[in-house]
């Protein structure tokens, strides 16, 4: 069975590769997140990362208005992933109760929270920029189950997702969990 933080080396290596895959004159295409570009999506990532790691320190949260891409966003990207990941390997961390943005949790659910943002943001990526959104079906799986159990019957104003979206029958598991956290999956 897999650990929280090879969930997270799992779905960094998903969403790198979709990074990776992303030609220079695409960064200003629209996402599935209304108020983002792919720039936009990317820079939001690597803010979260950042949170992470101050969430692990005990520091105060990075302003999430700044551009942190730069002129290498791949790079940069790729920077808070190894770094975060370093901040999430502390020990100890799993246990112990930290302040994530959705209120207090173990380390862990911090992790899965992270887990959860690189794979839902690696597919509004691949589907903002025309790669396949088929990422990892055992891990998206597996994500959709811990979020369908976190939330349940949530009202999903309390929390950072769009409304339930309904998914073709042979959607993806990336898909399905696209459109468990309120993305369009295909077009009206």
């Amino acid at each position: 069975m897999d650990t929280p933080l090879d969930r997270f080396d799992r779905a960094a290596l998903v969403a790198t590769a979709v990074v990776d895959g992303i030609a220079d004159d695409r960064f200003d295409l629209p996402s599935p997140c209304a108020e983002w570009t792919v720039r936009g999506v990317l820079n939001h990532i690597v803010t979260g990362n950042l949170v992470a790691e101050a969430i692990v320190a005990g520091r105060a949260h990075p302003n999430r208005d700044v551009d942190r891409l730069g002129e290498d966003p791949s790079a940069a990207f790729a920077a808070s992933l190894a770094s975060t990941r370093v901040a999430l390997s502390e020990p100890g961390l799993m246990e112990r109760v930290v302040s994530t943005p959705i209120g207090e949790a173990p380390g862990s659910f911090l992790v899965q929270m992270r887990v959860a943002e690189l794979l839902v943001h690696g597919w509004d990526l691949a589907k903002a920029t025309g790669q396949p959104t088929d990422l990892d079906p055992e891990l998206a799986t597996e994500v959709l189950a811990a979020w369908q159990a976190r939330i349940g019957q949530r009202p999903r104003s309390m929390l950072p997702f769009d409304e339930l979206r309904s998914v073709p029958v042979d959607a993806t598991a990336a898909d399905r969990l696209a459109g468990y956290l309120g993305r369009t999956v295909v077009p009206a």
